[in-house]
């Protein structure tokens, strides 16, 4: 089933299709003749937020042995042939999804939903000891090089544990522990693709220079046959009262660069005119070299080196307010955090000033339009408000709801939610490193120094 494509307002004039196939695999279409391109997404409604405790980690490992071969398609075949044909292709696991996509010269299209279907349909004849135990040492590989051994790598899983309480779905980050990850069995990942990587809990998206009645047709030949799976358990519920109550701290003694302040504050559930309203207040205040708090610590008092406040959208749950300040020199956190409350009480009391509404929604209008503006973000943005809210043509209009809201709802949201007993906070507090007679801690200190990269958003995927 589907129905005739109509831009609605506040689109800029791209439209989509929406069908359903008879075993539920649901699939959006967007035509886009601009470039001899086409970008399939495929996005299946399984993240870390669906694991239990003991086996934490697996919805990523299962997004690398995705990429493992399946019946048809051998090793490490699947890259080979979208890359020989000339496309690019990747998947990323966050708290809410696992997502799989291909950008392909238009005439290779067939390709890429042949593939992914082989996949879907056929992993678990492919899937042995051996990918598996492969797979399990690339992702510890992973988070040794990403989390465990970079300057402030596991901030992100520290402060996600301070956010969220124990037992909460949301505690854990996608990357898993170590041992989790060892416990993993070959039965488990059976399991868990019977389980989630089922049409029926899937959506498809196939945007760019694409004839739709084709499309359809291959999706339906390679697709159709699928089974549907009716065993999946409803995620665990995810609400949380609305302030913290109190501010949680950790302070964390590592050797990295510099000290740093970093804090997550709860905030709207993705989906929210408030979300928009606090994405926008986050942006006057965080948001690049113009805000608030960049021009406050680092051109104005010198306390900070860099200085940023971003909003991760989540939908399940209530969605993190991101604050990341490195300071300068011998700057205490003290100091830099009295600035910041000080700056966060007075944009509570005064909201933003017309100019800086006019800035932060043109920031998010431009951000908006980066992601559109490609037929590999349009497949994933389709893709993402279909899974998250049932509704992909939101997708398109997005860009709206955070142009409607008024100053007054920055304001009001800033003001009840912006408050230090909402928070949670990290401080790194450097020491030197321990003494080698080889002479490797000081290489070490020098390139932690060059590595010293905020891992957040990489983190959060």
């Amino acid at each position: 089933m589907g129905h005739t494509a109509t831009a609605q307002a506040g689109s800029g004039g791209l439209t989509a299709t929406e069908h359903r196939l008879a075993n539920g695999l649901r699939v959006v279409l967007s035509e886009d003749h601009l470039t001899p391109v086409a970008a399939v997404c495929l996005w299946y409604d399984v993240g870390s937020r669906h694991e239990v405790k003991g086996r934490t980690g697996l919805a990523h490992l299962f997004e690398h042995l995705m990429f493992q071969g399946s019946a048809q398609v051998k090793g490490n075949g699947h890259f080979e042939l979208v890359q020989g044909a000339g496309g690019s292709l990747n998947g990323t696991t966050s708290f809410e999804r696992t997502n799989y996509f291909e950008t392909m010269p238009a005439h290779q299209l067939e390709l890429a939903l042949w593939l992914e279907a082989d996949r879907m349909g056929s992993l678990l004849t492919a899937l042995d000891e051996e990918s598996m135990e492969n797979q399990r040492d690339v992702v510890k590989n992973e988070r040794r090089q990403r989390y465990d051994n970079v300057p402030y790598g596991t901030a992100f899983e520290k402060l996600t544990a301070l956010a969220y309480p124990e037992g909460h779905p949301y505690h854990h980050t996608p990357i898993g522990s170590m041992a989790d990850l060892d416990a993993a069995t070959l039965e488990d990942a059976r399991q868990f693709f019977r389980t989630y990587y089922a049409p029926n809990n899937a959506v498809l998206s196939v945007v760019g220079d694409i004839d739709p009645e084709q499309t359809l047709a291959w999706i339906e030949k390679y697709f159709g046959s699928i089974p549907s799976h009716d065993g999946k358990p409803a995620p665990r519920d995810g609400s949380l009262p609305d302030i913290i109550g109190e501010q949680l701290r950790e302070v964390v003694e590592e050797e990295v660069p510099a000290r740093a302040l970093m804090a997550a504050y709860r905030l709207p559930q993705d989906g929210t005119r408030e979300c928009d309203a606090v994405d926008l207040a986050l942006t006057v205040l965080g948001g690049g070299e113009s805000s608030r708090l960049y021009n406050r610590l680092v051109r104005r008092d010198r306390t900070a080196v860099a200085a940023g406040f971003g909003l991760l959208r989540l939908a399940g749950a209530p969605s993190l307010g991101w604050l990341d300040v490195k300071t300068s020199g011998d700057v205490e956190v003290p100091v830099i955090e009295a600035a910041i409350d000080e700056e966060l009480a007075r944009f509570a009391e005064e909201g933003p000033t017309a100019e800086e509404m006019e800035r932060a929604q043109a920031q998010l209008e431009r951000e908006w339009l980066d992601r559109l503006g490609t037929v590999a973000g349009r497949a994933d943005e389709l893709c993402r408000y279909a899974v998250l809210f049932r509704d992909p043509q939101l997708a398109l209009t997005a860009v709206q709801r955070v142009l409607d809201v008024t100053a007054e709802e920055v304001q009001a949201v800033a003001k009840s939610r912006l408050r230090p007993d909402n928070r949670a906070v990290l401080v790194y507090e450097p020491v030197a490193p321990e003494a080698d007679d080889t002479g490797e801690a000081e290489d070490t200190e020098a390139a932690a120094a060059v590595a010293g990269t905020d891992e957040n958003e990489e983190a959060a995927k």
